[in-house]
């Protein structure tokens, strides 16, 4: 799976930098790592890499600030990010997670589950690249997972990664209902007990989007009270 894939990791304990370096190398990556955010930044305007971890308490810059930078720039705002952090509260999970974050390990953490987990989201990064375009056939949201483009009454809709990989999910679903659960398994590739504030935190968000580029496209992201949420093309239920 690892194939020399360049991954990022920013840590400011040189021990666990050196640990989390030499086992990612074992497993076969190219791993560079970073005490603070700048010497990340300039690394990153020189080579984009296949995967980002990051911890979240750092000097100067803070993980979920550059997780946001990251998600606010469209050169990065697709690269899989894990958060790698001391604090391992479902607060903080959440936080992470609500900003961008495609998985969350706390530590101490070994590190054939690190690699296992890198894998696993490098696996998913793959998938959903090369998943095929599910535009909607009427209505006024149209989606292109190739492009990774989303229009709604014909203007651009600018979503985070899993903003769009939701909504791709429940237009792949249209007439279905999906669980939290469901939602988090598909979109998040993970479990959570905090997770479906996750999920409403996301579909709040993607419906305000659709709502600020098309007035009315938003009610096509139904809720299904006690259930979950669903695509329903030319419904006006919320």
């Amino acid at each position: 799976m690892a194939g020399q894939q360049l991954i990022y990791y920013v840590e400011d304990d040189a021990h666990i930098r050196d640990l989390t370096r030499y086992a990612l190398e074992k497993a076969g990556f190219e791993a560079r790592c970073f005490p603070d955010a700048d010497g990340f930044f300039a690394a990153l305007a020189d080579r984009v890499p296949a995967l980002i971890l990051l911890d979240i308490m750092l000097p100067g810059i803070d993980g979920l600030e550059i997780l946001r930078r990251l998600r606010d720039d469209a050169t990065t705002e697709g690269i899989p990010v894990m958060m790698l952090t001391a604090k391992g509260t479902e607060y903080d999970t959440v936080v992470g997670l609500d900003a961008g974050a495609d998985d969350y390990l706390a530590k101490p953490f070994g590190m054939m589950e690190l690699v296992s987990r890198v894998n696993a989201l490098l696996r998913r990064a793959e998938r959903e690249a090369a998943a095929p375009a599910t535009p909607a056939a009427e209505g006024p949201i149209a989606l292109d997972a190739e492009a990774h483009m989303v229009t709604a009454g014909g203007v651009p809709v600018s979503l985070t990664l899993k903003e769009f990989e939701l909504l791709r999910v429940l237009m792949a679903n249209e007439g279905r209902v999906l669980t939290r659960d469901q939602l988090l398994d598909q979109v998040w590739d993970m479990a959570f007990a905090g997770g479906t504030r996750t999920v409403d935190a996301h579909v709040t968000t993607l419906r305000q989007k659709l709502a600020a580029a098309c007035p009315g496209a938003e009610a096509l992201v139904v809720t299904v009270r006690g259930v979950g949420y669903g695509y329903r093309r030319g419904d006006d239920g919320r």
